[in-house]
C-alpha cells in the first residue's frame, strides 16, 4: 500500500499533519520545507519518524483512525447553512448489515437530553474497509435542522451485525460571526484609550498600577471625556520576577489573572484583620511601599514581597473570620465565605489545577532552589494527574487555597470594574488583549502537557526585521492533540478572557490557521508552517464572542496571507491597523478612506517606538547604543529611512488638510513631535472608516521611550517603565481634553 520512498512518506505524513511543503516569506522569496524540519516537527508531534517502518506504521494508523474510533472527534453546524451529517464507523460484516441499528443522543451542555434519533433498516452504506481482518462499514446520519447554538456532547450506540460498539463526539453549533454591537452595524463609530496597566502612577498605589488605578482611569476616561474603550496590556498571571518573567505575553497562565494588580487596600480583611493593622504600624512596611511607588521603573520583585506579605495574613484573616473545621474539608459559615466557595466551585478544576501548580512550584523552589522549572521536579509530580500531585494537594490544601484566594480577589475587583464601565457609559468598557501563548514551564504548560508541543517552539519567518527569523520561546499548540481533545482548552482560555470587558484583541490571530513552528535546537530559518483546523477554530471563537458579547479583532500584522484576512473578515473579526504599517505599495501613507471599515486603528503598538520616540528617532538610538545594528552602515540607512517615512507622514497629513498652522512638510524643519501634531495624526486615523481609533496614553504625554524593545531581554527596561505623571495629573492634562473633543466628533467622509 505504502511503496514510496522514505522522503515521500515523510512528505504525506507531514501533509496530512498540516505541515506545509512550502511558504513565500514577507518580500515574497519561497523557503521550502527541509526533510529534517518535518521529522523534527513530526516527532514534536508525538508520531514515530524515525525510518520507513515507523513512517509506514504511522500512515496506517492515520487511515485508520476514525474507523476504530468510530467518528471524528469533532463536527460543527453554523447556524443559517444546512446542517448536514455525520459519519459514523463500525465494524460489520457483509451478511449482517440489515441488522445494523443506531441509537444517538446530543446532550446538552448541562447535561440535559437535546435530541434522540433511532435508525435501522434503512442505513445506507456508503463504504467499507478491512483493518487486520474486520470488516469496517461507514454510515452517514443526518444532524437535526433546529439545534440552539451551544456545545453538544454526541453519544452512540450500535447494535445488531454482530457488534455494539459506542463513540462520541463534540458537536459546536456557532453563528455565522462574531458579536458586532448593533451601534457599529449602524454606522457609530468608537474612540479610546489605550495603556499598559502596570505603568499607572498613582499617590495611593503600591509601586505598580492596580485595579484601584483603573478605577479612577475609567472615571476620567469614560464619565470626562466621552471614550467608549479603554485598551490594556495583557493581564495574565505572571510569575513577576525579572527579567524573563515580566513580560505580559509570555505568562504562566492565560487562563488567570496577575494577582500583583490587586488593589490590596480594597480588600475587606485589610481593612478588618488586626494583624494587617497591625503589620501597617511596621514603619518599614510603609518605607518599603514608599520606595516602590516612588521608582521610575516597577521593581517587581519589592512590589511582590510586600503584596505578598500583606495578603497573606489577609487570607489567614479570611479563614479565620468566614470558615470553620479542619483541612482540606473547610466550611463556610458567612456569606464572604460562601461566595469565595462558589467562586472556586464554578472555575473548577482549572482553578485547582492552576492553584496547585502554584503551591507545588513554590514548595520544589525552596527544596530544590529558585532556578528549577517542573520539567526538573520528581518524575511524579511532573503529571498531574499522578497520585503525588494528588497527595500533595491533600497535605497541602490550605495553601492552595491561598492562591484560589487570590485569583477570587482579582477577578472580584476586576468585574467589579466591568461595572463601572457600564455604570459610565461606556459601550465596550475594556479590550483586552489575549497572548499568543504562555510559558512552557509555567502553570498552563503544566497542565496542559497533553495538547502541547514542549519540543517546538513558534514564531515569525525570516523578514526585513528579523533576517534570521524570530523565535518567540512558546510551546506550540498541537493541532491534532487539540483536536483529539474538543478544544477544550481553546473554549476555556476564549471563555475566561471575554468574562472581563466588550472586546478582545487576539495576539498573532494567524494562529487560528496557521503557526510558524520551529523544532526545539534548531535555528528560526529552519523553521516552517504548521495549519489547524481553522474552520473550527473561527466557529468556537463566533460561539464564544456572541455569548459573551464582546466583540474581537485579530491582531493581524506581519506575514498576512490574504485568505486569512477574508477568512477574518467573514467571521466578523476586526483588522487591526498600525498606522506605521498602513502604506501603499509605492511607500506613501494610504489615505484614511482606504482603511477597512471593520478595523480597529493605532498609531503603534507596545513592540514599536512610540509616536515622539518615532519621530525622534529614540528607537533608532537606543538600538544603536545597545549595539543591536549589525553596522553602522545599517543604523544610518535606518535613520535616512526615517527621514523618507517622517515626510511621507507630513504630506499625507497636508493631503487630508491637517497639518497645524506654521507646521512645515519637510522633516527637517519638524524636529519633534508637538502636541498639535500629535492630534493631527490621530485626527488622520479618525478620518477613516475604520469602527474604532486607540489613542496610546504615551503618545498623548510625548513620551520617547517604548514599552517594550523586541530582541533584548534585560539590556532594555522592558515591561517595567512607568508613566511619568500621575493619574491624578492626567486627569488635568488639557492634551487628553483637546483629543477627545476632536475624536469624539469626527466622522469619515461620506
Amino acid at each position: 500500500m505504502y511503496d514510496q520512498s522514505e522522503s515521500d512518506l515523510l512528505r504525506t505524513l507531514a501533509d496530512r499533519a498540516g505541515i506545509v511543503a512550502d511558504y513565500y516569506d514577507i518580500a515574497g522569496a519561497c523557503h521550502a520545507t527541509t526533510d529534517e524540519t518535518r521529522r523534527a516537527i513530526l516527532s514534536a508531534m508525538d508520531l514515530r519518524v524515525t525510518n520507513r517502518e515507523e513512517l509506514i506504521e504511522e500512515l496506517t494508523a492515520w487511515d485508520n483512525r476514525p474507523w476504530l474510533r468510530g467518528c471524528q472527534p469533532i463536527h460543527v453546524i453554523r447556524v443559517g447553512r444546512e446542517a448536514g451529517t455525520w459519519s459514523l464507523y463500525v465494524p460489520c460484516e457483509s451478511s449482517e448489515e440489515a441488522s445494523l441499528h443506531v441509537l444517538w443522543t446530543l446532550y446538552a451542555e448541562g447535561g440535559e437530553k437535546q435530541y434522540e434519533q433511532a435508525e435501522g433498516s434503512g442505513l445506507r452504506i456508503e463504504e467499507t474497509r478491512t483493518i487486520q481482518g474486520r470488516r469496517f462499514v461507514r454510515v452517514t446520519l443526518a444532524f437535526p435542522s433546529d439545534l440552539p447554538l451551544g456545545y453538544y456532547w454526541a453519544k452512540s450506540s450500535v447494535k445488531g451485525g454482530g457488534t455494539n460498539n459506542e463513540a462520541s463526539f463534540r458537536l459546536i453549533v456557532a453563528p455565522e460571526r462574531c458579536y458586532i454591537p448593533a451601534q457599529l452595524q449602524q454606522g457609530a463609530r468608537w474612540w479610546g484609550i489605550a495603556l499598559q496597566l502596570y505603568s499607572l502612577r498613582s499617590d495611593r498605589n503600591w509601586g505598580i498600577g492596580d485595579f484601584g488605578d483603573l478605577a479612577s482611569v475609567v472615571e476620567w476616561t469614560g464619565q470626562q471625556l466621552g471614550a467608549a474603550v479603554i485598551g490594556l496590556n495583557p493581564l495574565h498571571a505572571l510569575k513577576n520576577t525579572k527579567p524573563y518573567h515580566i513580560s505580559p505575553y509570555s505568562p504562566t497562565s492565560r487562563l488567570f489573572l496577575n494577582d500583583l494588580y490587586i488593589d490590596v487596600e480594597q480588600v475587606l480583611e485589610y481593612r478588618t484583620a488586626p494583624e494587617v493593622q497591625a503589620r501597617l504600624a511596621d514603619v518599614s512596611v510603609c518605607a518599603r511601599i514608599e520606595a516602590a511607588r516612588g521608582g521610575e521603573f516597577v521593581d517587581y520583585d519589592a512590589v511582590g514581597s510586600v503584596k505578598r506579605e500583606m495578603l497573606e495574613l489577609c487570607y489567614r484573616a479570611f479563614l479565620r473570620e468566614h470558615f470553620d473545621g479542619e483541612e482540606p474539608e473547610l466550611k463556610p459559615t458567612t456569606e464572604r465565605g460562601w461566595n469565595f466557595h462558589r467562586f472556586t466551585e464554578r472555575e473548577g478544576e482549572s482553578l485547582t489545577s492552576y492553584a496547585l501548580f502554584q503551591a507545588l512550584e513554590e514548595s520544589r523552589r525552596a527544596e530544590q532552589g529558585i532556578s528549577v522549572t517542573w520539567a526538573d521536579w520528581p518524575e511524579p509530580y511532573r503529571i498531574p494527574t499522578s497520585e503525588a500531585v494528588g497527595e500533595f494537594r491533600r497535605r497541602h490544601m490550605q495553601r492552595v487555597r491561598f492562591f484560589q484566594y487570590l485569583q477570587w480577589l482579582a477577578a472580584d475587583q476586576l468585574l467589579a470594574l466591568v461595572r463601572k464601565t457600564h455604570e459610565a457609559g461606556m459601550p465596550i468598557g475594556f479590550y483586552h488583549d489575549l497572548a499568543l501563548g504562555s510559558d512552557r514551564y509555567g502553570a498552563d504548560g503544566w497542565r496542559s502537557q497533553e495538547v502541547l508541543a514542549l519540543h517546538a517552539d513558534c514564531g515569525a519567518p525570516p523578514d526585513a526585521f528579523a533576517p534570521e527569523g524570530q523565535n518567540w520561546g512558546f510551546s506550540p499548540l498541537d493541532p491534532l492533540r487539540l483536536r483529539a481533545s474538543g478544544y477544550q482548552y481553546v473554549i476555556e482560555l476564549l471563555r475566561k478572557n471575554l468574562r472581563y470587558g466588550g472586546a478582545i484583541r487576539l495576539d498573532h490571530v494567524m494562529a487560528l490557521f496557521r503557526l510558524f513552528w520551529i523544532p526545539r535546537g534548531l535555528p528560526a530559518s529552519m523553521g516552517t508552517y504548521v495549519h489547524y483546523r481553522d474552520e473550527e477554530l473561527l466557529a468556537i471563537l463566533a460561539l464564544e464572542s456572541v455569548r459573551a458579547k464582546a466583540l474581537v479583532i485579530g491582531e493581524d500584522l506581519g506575514t498576512v496571507p490574504d485568505w486569512v484576512r477574508d477568512r477574518l473578515e467573514a467571521t466578523g473579526v476586526l483588522s487591526y491597523r498600525v498606522l506605521y504599517f498602513e502604506r501603499a505599495h509605492a511607500g506613501t501613507w494610504k489615505p484614511p478612506a482606504h482603511y477597512p471599515a471593520q478595523a480597529l486603528a493605532v498609531v503603534t503598538t507596545h513592540d514599536l517606538a512610540t509616536l515622539s520616540g518615532y519621530w525622534e528617532g529614540a528607537d533608532i538610538e537606543a538600538r544603536s547604543t545597545l549595539g543591536l545594528f549589525p553596522s553602522e552602515q545599517a543604523r544610518t540607512a535606518m535613520l535616512s529611512g526615517r527621514q523618507g517615512e517622517k515626510a511621507g507622514i507630513l504630506a499625507a497629513l497636508k493631503s487630508e488638510g491637517l497639518l497645524p498652522p506654521g507646521v512645515s512638510d519637510d522633516p527637517a524643519q519638524v524636529p519633534t513631535m508637538t502636541s498639535e501634531l500629535t492630534e493631527a495624526v490621530h485626527q488622520y486615523l479618525a478620518r477613516s472608516p475604520a469602527w474604532m481609533v486607540l489613542a496610546n496614553i504615551e503618545d498623548i504625554i510625548g513620551t520617547r521611550a517604548q514599552a517594550n524593545l523586541p530582541g533584548t531581554l534585560d539590556q532594555h527596561p522592558n515591561w517595567c517603565r512607568k508613566l511619568g505623571p500621575t493619574i491624578k495629573e492626567l486627569t488635568q492634562d488639557s492634551r487628553f481634553e483637546r483629543l477627545a473633543a476632536q475624536l469624539r466628533v469626527i466622522r469619515p467622509p461620506v
